[in-house]
């Protein structure tokens, strides 16, 4: 019995660039769709996009962009998926900001900041600060004031209990909603 073995070429998978179809690169270098040709002008060298230096989070706490993205993302009750909807960008680029494996650009930053309803200076506060503001904003509600002075009475646990209930009461007002 003898045995086959089938040779595999490596093809070039090429998308192209007036009509996006993603295909092998044929002998004719012509799309199948749109017959426009599939070779890849070299485009002029463009700056790159100005990035921020400090990518990854200081010991000494300086910027921290992506902490400040997760915590306003989780402050505002957003997934990834829908604060990247609401810039316009895959689910997986809010992941990798959050993660420090990419640093948005200043373009970037200021789209964020407008999805997330801060001011751009506040994804690029240290976290000490950003915290102090947001308990700030949070202190000038009267209802919250007061809550906040009852609830620094409790302890742990009764903080705990206060908190299920408040969650249960969020909940509950969601579903009605």
């Amino acid at each position: 019995m003898a045995t086959m073995m089938a040779s595999v070429e490596q093809r070039e998978v090429l998308r192209c660039d007036k009509c996006n179809l993603v295909q092998f690169r044929t002998a004719n270098a012509l799309c199948r769709r749109c017959h426009k040709s599939l070779e890849v002008e070299e485009p002029e060298p463009t700056p790159a996009p100005l990035t921020l230096v400090a990518a990854q989070p200081t010991p000494e706490g300086g910027l921290q962009v992506a902490t400040a993205v997760r915590d306003l993302r989780h402050v505002r009750n957003l997934s990834q998926r829908q604060l990247a909807a609401r810039m316009n960008v895959p689910r997986t680029y809010i992941s990798k900001i959050e993660n420090g494996k990419a640093m948005p650009t200043l373009s970037s930053l200021d789209r964020l900041a407008r999805a997330l309803q801060v001011d751009i200076s506040a994804l690029l506060r240290d976290a000490k600060t950003r915290h102090h503001d947001e308990t700030a904003v949070l202190m000038a509600d009267p209802f919250l004031a007061e809550i906040a002075m009852y609830t620094a009475q409790l302890d742990d646990l009764q903080k705990s209990i206060f908190l299920n209930h408040v969650r249960e009461l969020a909940a509950g007002h969601r579903r009605t909603a």
